[in-house]
This record gives C-alpha cells, structure tokens and sequence, in this order.
C-alpha cells in the first residue's frame, strides 16, 4: 500500500487560501492558487510570491570537536565545494557526488556559529541523509529537522515585505545568512532563492509557520504562489531541478554547474578531490565533456514542456 501524503505545517492555510493540492515528494503540496500558475509567475517577477516549501529538509552539522571548520572539512568528502572558506553567516551551493561523478542530489549550505545548516531537496532527503551520516558521522553529528518550517518569499519586493516585520532584513547581502524574529517567531533567514529573482528563505519551528505566512502574505506585494510556478520561474532562470535537468547520470561538468566548485578543491587546489568521483570530474574539468547543459530561448507563445 502506498503510504498516505504528509501534510506540511501550512497545509490548511493553502487550502483556506485556494490552493489546488497535488502529490509531490511524499506531500500534498499546493500546484497553484486561483489565480493560476502564469498570473503568479509574473506576480513574483513583479512583486512578491510566498512558497512553501516546508517538505525540503534541514539537517544540523556539528563536529565533534566543537570546530565548526572540523565540520567543513568533512563535509568536503562528500561535496567538491569548498567548504572550509565558507564564513559565518554565509550559505554555498553544492553537490553531492556519487562514485562514478553523478550527482546524488544539490543541496544549499549554510555556516552559523558552531554548526552547518544543510538543506537537501524533498524527494532526495532520506536518502542524503543516510548518505551523509555514513560519510561524516566519525567527525561530526548529524541530525534531521522534521520539526522545522520553510517558506520563500522571493521577488523584488520580498526584501521591503520582509524588512517591514524584521528590519534586520535590509541589511542582508546575496547569500547572507542571519538568526532573527519574524512576527515572533525565530528564524534563520538566508538570502537567496530558486526564481532568479531577489528573495529570502526563512526556517522556522513548525508552530510559527502560519504566523510567519500570514504576516508576510499582509505585507505589501506579497501573494502566494505554488509548485507550478516555483517550477517555471527557476526554469526561466536557467536553475536546475534534480531529478528532471540532473541526477545519478550527469556529472557536475555536463550540468555546467562547474561554478561550484571552487579552485581550492579543483587540480593543484589546496584540497584538490577528495570528494567522490572525484578522477572523473577533476577530468573532465580539465579535458571537457561530450555533452553539456544548455540553455534555450522558446520562440512564439507556446509553453516550454519537459522535454
């Protein structure tokens, strides 16, 4: 038997609000509202869209040596990110790596004091999590965060949405990372998103999801918008979703996401491999690939489709 859908912490609010409710990586997530997937694409490329997106997870890093940097170094075994420049208050795109140089999933990482916060695709996160504990666990511990909300704001005007209740908020750079109240509720707040668009994630205890939503959602500009959008925003930004653009069978070069890894982990870097499948990538950054990831410009009114 299939195991029945979970609900994230603002399943009722979606509902209340008219949010059509679809399967998705385990949850009933909302694929739109009323006003439809095109009204609210171009809305959170004019204004400000709010999304949940609660069923990722969040996984806490901390060494075992209480070195935050003994952390950093660990994870670089299982990501060819450098992660040890990575500063206090900062976030990193990585990848997960397989053997062979597949992709096992992308993740965001972020450095708070004495621990990393790791935040893993929804469909992946047992998975990574699993994959993680058996790369780190004799250096670090790890520990999921069911118990935590996510939501997007994302847009030009999420930073003024979000300043008018944390004020803090105006003062945060492109991949900044900071700890402050939103509507009372403690949040870890990171500046950065998944439309291309100027946005802010914030992480929350479940039980302050709502009252983080609706405070948000009264702000100027902001509206909700669902999977559908979330979809052909990051799409339009030429951002990659695991799963449909990577997976197991393309390798940080073929995805052209060779951005992501720093010198000091590629060839006569000061950390050069280490990470898995690291020949074959390190190779390929050296020598190209066969075949690359490209972005292409649609002609005419017809949708892009997968495809």
């Amino acid at each position: 038997m299939n195991a029945p859908l979970l609900h994230t912490p603002l399943h009722d609010l979606h509902l209340s609000l008219g949010g059509r409710m679809v399967p998705f990586a385990g949850y009933q997530m909302p694929v739109q509202y009323r006003a439809g997937v095109m009204a609210e694409h171009q809305h959170t490329r004019a204004a400000a869209g709010l999304f949940d997106v609660s069923h990722m997870g969040q996984i806490r890093l901390r060494a075992r040596s209480g070195r935050v940097e003994d952390a950093a170094l660990a994870l670089e075994r299982l990501v060819p990110a450098d992660m040890l420049s990575l500063k206090p208050g900062r976030q990193r795109y990585a990848l997960l790596t397989d053997p062979q140089g597949g992709i096992i999933d992308d993740l965001m990482v972020s450095r708070l004091d004495d621990w990393l916060l790791l935040v893993v695709n929804a469909a992946c996160k047992e998975g990574d999590l699993a994959h993680i504990v058996a790369g780190v666990q004799d250096a670090c511990t790890i520990e999921a965060m069911p118990d935590r909300a996510l939501i997007a704001v994302q847009g030009p005007a999420a930073g003024a949405a979000l300043a008018g209740l944390a004020p803090r908020a105006a003062d945060m750079r492109f991949m900044d990372v900071a700890e402050f109240d939103v509507a009372g509720v403690p949040c870890i707040a990171s500046r950065s998103g998944y439309t291309g668009e100027d946005g802010f994630e914030l992480g929350m205890p479940s039980d302050g999801a709502v009252r983080v939503a609706e405070a948000l959602l009264a702000q100027p500009g902001v509206a909700p918008a669902g999977l559908g959008a979330r979809d052909s925003l990051r799409l339009e930004a030429g951002l990659c979703l695991y799963g449909s653009d990577i997976d197991r069978t393309t390798s940080p070069v073929e995805a052209a996401l060779d951005w992501s890894i720093q010198k000091s982990r590629r060839t006569g870097g000061a950390r050069a491999g280490g990470f898995p499948g690291a020949e074959t990538v390190l190779a390929q950054l050296r020598d190209g690939t066969s075949r690359r990831r490209v972005g292409i410009a649609a002609g005419g009114r017809a949708p892009v489709r997968g495809g």
